[in-house]
């Protein structure tokens, strides 16, 4: 059973962060080494039976230039620049087949689906490998790929992945650039956050139930996947684990959200044994930038589900017409 803090001890938890000296240097060599400011763009339509939509198949240029595909939805008809959100999927998926991903589409915002490199292979299929090698998609054990060091770590490819997402979604028909949102549950919650600290050209992010975040405490209080991926390979590596916490350091929402100035809405299930309340609350209380917290008391790592949804499309609906 998963025993955390209280409410009102988790909304003033605020761990030290766990930052190395060379953090944002760390993050500024690899985005000007490995992508571009306006990364190539491959839109090809997509036949899809839904006439009030249009929807393009995506390939993006990413870390080092190779190509992440994702998908476009487009509500039909627009003539103005729009707000557009982009989704980043949960831990073993990938952007799957449009019809998954509706649901901003039909709140009026063009939508950026990014597929996630080497995963695919848990419950959404991804069409994108990692890197050039034929690799196909795989279901599990990510979490310490490349662990031993930051500048092989997977998670360093993925996070510039999304950044590129971030730099393309500027150039895509009918979005406004200066009002891109990020969004994603789990996974796609971490992956929300990192785009948003490291692009720094987001207008403002909704990471639901996120994952990726207070690595050291996660570890400490659950036994479960993919957190424990962490585990049994520090219980084979045991004279290693403090370069493990070390590299891990690099790419935690924490110490992303320390750097962190956009708008954010961010969920919580209290029950969650997969991204406890405590990991996420660190990253909540060490945001820079104005937060507000959906709280979901008796629900574990679904959170609010469809209705988190709901809060969210009312959350930047309000922050959206403020900004005119």
């Amino acid at each position: 059973m998963l025993i955390g803090k209280p409410l009102a001890e988790l909304q003033n938890y605020r761990p030290a962060l766990t930052k190395q000296a060379d953090f944002e240097t760390f993050w500024e060599q690899t985005l000007s080494k490995h992508i571009d400011k306006d990364p190539k763009v491959t839109l090809t339509k997509f036949d899809f039976p839904v006439n009030q939509l249009e929807v393009f198949d995506v390939s993006i240029e990413g870390f080092n230039r190779e190509p992440i595909k994702g998908w476009f939805i487009s509500p039909r008809g627009l003539t103005t620049p729009q707000p557009a959100m982009i989704h980043f999927d949960g831990y073993g998926g990938g952007r799957g087949n449009p019809q998954e991903w509706l649901f901003w589409p039909s709140c009026g915002y063009p939508t950026l689906v990014m597929d996630t490199r080497g995963q695919g292979g848990g419950y959404r299929r991804s069409d994108t490998p990692d890197g050039p090698y034929p690799r196909d998609s795989q279901a599990s054990g990510f979490m310490t790929m490349g662990v031993m060091n930051p500048e092989t770590y997977y998670y360093r490819r993925v996070y510039s992945d999304a950044v590129a997402f971030v730099r393309a979604a500027k150039q895509l028909p009918n979005v406004d650039a200066s009002r891109i949102v990020t969004v994603g549950g789990s996974q796609g919650g971490g992956i929300s956050i990192a785009a948003t600290a490291l692009s720094g050209e987001v207008f403002a992010t909704m990471p639901d139930v996120p994952f990726l975040c207070h690595f050291s405490r996660a570890v400490e209080m659950v036994d479960t996947y993919p957190y424990q991926e962490i585990v049994n390979y520090c219980k084979v590596h045991r004279t290693k684990i403090e370069q493990v916490i070390k590299t891990l350091s690099y790419f935690d929402g924490m110490n992303l959200a320390s750097i962190s100035n956009a708008p954010a809405l961010i969920s919580v299930g209290l029950h969650d044994p997969i991204c406890p309340p405590d990991t996420v609350y660190a990253a909540v209380n060490h945001w820079q930038g104005p937060v507000d917290v959906q709280v979901w008391e008796f629900n574990t790592h679904e959170g609010g589900g469809t209705d988190n949804q709901i809060v969210q499309a009312q959350w930047i609906k309000n922050l959206l017409a403020r900004s005119r």
